[in-house]
C-alpha cells in the first residue's frame, strides 16, 4: 500500500514542475482530459504547488495569467482541458504574444493513440498555436513533461517575453512516470552593453540639440526603472514613454516628460519626436508604436539600448545598438552624463510642450448635465487613485483618452492592450492584480460593449473578494467602431446593441453596483466606490461629442 501511494503519475510532474518555478497561480478550467491534474493541484502534498483559481472562460483565465505575467515579469499559467477549451485560450495567447506578457498555457488532449482519428475533441493542439507563440509542444512520453514544461517556461520568460503553449495527451497525464521534475533554475543574467558603444552614446547625447529617450515595454521593470530614474536625476534629458512604458517617470521627474505616443498623432511626444536630432529608443518593440508613424520619413538619427537586437525597416534603422542587460548599461552610462542638460535653444520649445501637457487635461464647460465628459471622469479618477493601484484599461473610445490623459507614476500599474487591442482584457487583469498585489485595490476601465466580453468573472472576483473597481463608460454603442466610421463614411454601421442594467447584473453576481445619475453625482459615487470593500461596478453615461475632434488626431492607418 505504502509503494502504491508513493507513485507518481505524469500529473504529478506538470504540479512538480510548475513548483518548481515558482508559479503562484494556476488559472483555468478543469474537463476529463486534463481533470488529473486538476486534481493533483487541489490535494497534492506538495507544499509550494500553485494555488488554482478556476474561472469562467478560458479566454479570460488565459487574460489573467497575462496579467500577472506583464505586472511581475515571471510567467503566469493558465491550465485548460482539450478541444474548445484550448482554443478558447487563442485570443488571450496571441495578445499576450503581440504585447510581451511572459504565459504558459497547458492545455490537455486526446489519448495518443486517438490523436490521428476523428475522434472527441482531437485536434492539432501544438499546430494551432504555433504561429502565434514562441514555442509550442506536444509532450509525447510522461517522462518528458518536466522538461517541456521547463523549455517553454524559460521560452515565455526570455527575450522578448510572450506566450508559450504545452499540449499534454489524457494517458501521458495518467501515466506512471520514472523522473523527477526539473529542479528551480537561475535565470541566465546578461552582461552590459559594449563600453566603446556606451562612451560614443554618451558622446551623442551632449553633441546633439535635442535628444530624446522613447521608453517601452521593457524599459518597465523595476530594476531598469530605477536606472533610467536614477538617470533622469542627473540629466536634463526629454522622455517620451509608449502605452506600455507608462509610470516609468515618477512624480519627481514630471519635468522630464513628454506625454506618451500610440495610436494617435501630433500629440507633444510626436512632436518632439519629430524635432529631435537623436531618438535613444530604451526597451522599445515596433508594436507598441510603429516606427512608421513616428519617423515617416525615415530619417531620424536612432540608438537603440535593448536586451536584444532591434526589428529593423525602412522606417526604423539604427545607426547603434546597445544590446545587453539594459539595468547594467543605464547604470555605466549614468555618470557619463551626469550634469547633462539640452542646448539653450531646446529651452523655450520644451517649455511650450510642457505647458500643452497640462492644458489639454483641464475638462470643458458641461452643456449635458446627464452626461459626464471623458475629461470629467479622467480628473476624478485621478484624484481617486494613488500610486499603489493598479489600472487596466480595456479597447474603446474611452481607451484613447485613458491614454492621452490619465498620469500614471509607477511602472506597470496603468495596463493597456496595444498590440491587439484586445476588448474585455481589462476585468480579468484586474483581478490578477489583486492577487499579485495583495492589499492595494485595482480599477477596471471598460465600455459597455467590450464589458460583457468578460463580465462573467464578476463571480471570480467576487468568490476571490477581489478589492476592486469596475469602471463602465456607458453610451450604447461599440463607439470606437462608431466614430471612426462616422469620420470616414458621414454615418456608422453595426454598432448598436441593446441597454444592460449594469447595477443589476453586478448585484446578481454578488458584487456592489453603482450609478451615476448626473455630473455631478460623479464625485460622491467614486468615492463610495473607491471606499467600498471587494468588487464595484460603476455605470457611468459618457458624453463622446468631442470623438470626432479625438479623430482628427487618429494615424490614418487606424481607420
Amino acid at each position: 500500500m505504502a509503494d502504491k501511494d508513493m507513485q507518481k503519475y505524469g500529473a504529478d510532474l506538470v504540479v512538480d514542475s510548475l513548483a518548481n518555478h515558482g508559479v503562484d497561480y494556476v488559472f483555468g478550467l478543469p474537463g476529463a482530459k486534463i481533470d488529473r491534474v486538476f486534481e493533483k493541484l487541489e490535494h497534492s502534498d506538495n507544499p509550494n504547488v500553485p494555488k488554482l483559481i478556476v474561472t469562467r472562460h478560458e479566454q479570460n483565465a488565459a487574460f489573467m495569467a497575462a496579467g500577472v505575467g506583464r505586472i511581475t515579469g515571471k510567467p503566469g499559467v493558465v491550465l485548460t482541458t482539450s478541444g474548445p477549451g484550448a482554443s478558447n485560450l487563442a485570443t488571450g495567447l496571441v495578445t499576450a504574444q503581440a504585447e510581451g506578457d511572459p504565459v504558459l498555457a497547458i492545455s490537455g488532449q486526446v489519448q495518443r493513440k486517438d490523436l490521428l482519428r476523428q475522434t472527441h475533441q482531437s485536434m492539432r493542439n501544438a499546430a494551432l498555436f504555433e504561429p502565434i507563440t514562441k514555442y509550442s509542444a506536444e509532450v509525447q512520453d510522461p517522462d518528458n513533461i518536466s522538461e517541456i514544461i521547463a523549455n517553454a517556461y524559460q521560452a515565455a520568460a526570455s527575450g522578448k517575453q510572450g506566450a508559450s503553449f504545452v499540449s499534454i495527451p489524457q494517458d501521458v497525464t495518467d501515466s506512471q512516470i520514472s523522473t523527477k521534475p526539473i529542479r528551480p533554475l537561475t535565470a541566465p543574467k546578461l552582461g552590459p552593453a559594449s563600453p566603446q558603444d556606451m562612451t560614443a552614446l554618451a558622446r551623442a547625447i551632449k553633441d546633439a540639440e535635442l535628444p530624446v529617450l522613447l521608453l517601452g515595454m521593457r524599459a518597465s521593470s523595476p530594476e531598469v526603472t530605477a536606472t533610467i530614474r536614477d538617470l533622469l536625476k542627473v540629466s536634463e534629458l526629454p522622455v517620451v514613454e509608449t502605452f506600455q512604458g507608462a509610470g516609468i517617470i515618477s512624480h519627481e521627474q514630471v519635468k522630464n516628460f513628454f506625454g506618451r505616443v500610440g495610436l494617435f498623432h501630433n500629440q507633444p511626444g510626436d512632436v518632439l519626436l519629430k524635432q529631435s536630432d537623436l531618438v535613444i529608443t530604451i526597451g522599445y518593440d515596433p508594436i507598441e508604436y510603429e516606427p512608421r508613424n513616428w519617423n515617416a520619413d525615415g530619417d531620424a538619427r536612432i540608438i537603440v539600448i535593448d536586451n536584444e537586437p532591434a526589428e529593423i525597416d525602412h522606417n526604423f534603422q539604427p545607426e547603434t545598438e546597445l544590446i545587453g542587460d539594459i539595468g547594467q548599461t543605464l547604470e555605466i552610462i549614468d555618470p557619463l552624463l551626469r550634469g547633462y542638460h539640452v542646448a539653450p535653444g531646446a529651452k523655450h520649445f520644451l517649455d511650450h510642450l510642457q505647458n500643452e501637457l497640462q492644458t489639454r487635461d483641464v475638462p470643458p464647460v458641461s452643456t449635458r448635465p446627464d452626461l459626464v465628459h471623458p475629461l470629467a471622469i479622467i480628473r476624478e479618477l485621478q484624484a481617486q487613485v494613488d500610486d499603489t493601484m493598479t489600472v487596466a484599461v480595456d479597447v474603446g473610445s474611452f481607451y484613447i483618452w485613458m491614454a492621452r490623459h490619465f498620469r500614471s507614476y509607477q511602472p506597470r500599474h496603468l495596463l493597456f492592450s496595444n498590440g491587439m487591442q484586445t476588448l474585455g482584457v481589462a476585468l480579468p487583469w484586474a483581478i490578477a492584480a489583486t492577487l499579485v498585489r495583495p492589499g492595494t485595490k485595482a480599477v477596471s476601465v471598460s465600455g459597455d460593449g467590450g464589458f460583457l466580453f468578460s463580465g462573467q468573472e464578476l463571480e471570480t472576483a467576487v468568490r476571490l473578494h477581489s478589492n476592486l473597481v469596475h469602471i463602465i463608460w456607458n453610451d450604447g454603442h461599440y463607439d470606437m467602431v462608431k466614430f471612426q466610421e462616422e469620420k470616414k463614411y458621414g454615418a456608422s454601421a453595426g454598432v448598436d446593441f441593446g441597454p444592460v442594467d449594469f447595477v443589476k447584473y453586478a448585484e446578481s453576481f454578488g458584487a456592489r453596483g453603482l450609478r451615476v445619475k448626473q455630473a455631478a453625482d460623479l464625485h460622491d459615487v467614486l468615492t463610495k466606490a473607491f471606499n467600498t470593500d471587494g468588487p464595484v461596478v460603476v455605470d457611468i453615461p459618457v458624453d463622446y461629442s468631442d470623438n470626432l475632434k479625438l479623430a482628427a488626431d487618429l494615424l490614418p492607418d487606424q481607420f
